[in-house]
């Protein structure tokens, strides 16, 4: 019998356990699951695999791989993969984050809204498409506000569940200004729900991660007045 430490619940074998993460749609870390040999092989043999991979999933389907329409789908899947919407999987393209002093001594809060966020749910490999909104308190060093947006965008693009986005964008931000005060709060569609299985068309997940000053009320409902946001949390 093997423990689920993170949820407290008990399972026979990995298999059960994964089949209700992948119903219940939890994470099981902050940290996005890597193979220790995640990056030994090269971009290009990596899209190689992938291409051949795609192209039998489309003949098993029963598709004609000789149509004009449909030959080149999976090396276009193959480098979309890679290159595009997984391209935050490799930490060489992680944004470089700069950091300067607080000269005008500026020292409320900072709120970057309505940043685009697009990214790929990894239990049906469909797009989650939606808004993050992302605020930090200065301890003495600010951040330009590209990299705010460089930062969800990296970390958007991997296969992920939406609260390990929130909690990763949160902790870059607190490592890269060296302060506990930043908040993110990210509301998306997940076409997992919107276009399969219950596919409500309507209905948005909110996820928020409130760091050091955050935690209070009062600067929560502050930030949360900034991107008029009408949740309770």
């Amino acid at each position: 019998m093997k423990t689920d430490l993170d949820r407290g619940i008990q399972v026979d074998d990995a298999s059960l356990l994964n089949e209700e993460i992948g119903d219940n749609h939890v994470a099981t870390s902050a940290i996005t699951p890597l193979r220790d040999d995640a990056f030994e092989m090269s971009n290009a043999d990596k899209m190689a695999s992938i291409q051949e991979d795609v192209a039998h999933i489309m003949q098993t389907l029963g598709l004609d791989m000789t149509d004009d329409s449909l030959k080149g789908t999976p090396k276009r899947v193959a480098k979309m993969f890679v290159n595009e919407i997984f391209a935050g999987l490799h930490p060489d393209n992680k944004p470089k984050v700069s950091v300067f002093d607080n000269n005008y001594k500026y020292g409320e809060m900072l709120v970057e809204k309505n940043i685009t966020v697009y990214s790929t749910c990894e239990h049906h490999l469909l797009p989650i498409v939606g808004r993050a909104h992302v605020a930090y308190i200065s301890n003495g060093t600010v951040v330009g506000l590209s990299k705010m947006n460089r930062i969800v965008d990296y970390y958007a693009k991997r296969p992920q569940v939406q609260e390990r986005l929130t909690m990763q964008i949160v902790q870059e931000l607190q490592r890269a200004m060296g302060t506990e005060d930043v908040a993110c709060v990210i509301d998306a569609k997940h076409l997992c729900v919107n276009s399969r299985g219950i596919r409500d068309i309507e209905s948005s997940t909110v996820t928020s991660e409130f760091g050091g000053k955050f935690k209070d009320a009062a600067t929560r409902r502050e930030f949360l007045d900034y991107i008029k946001l009408d949740t309770d949390f």
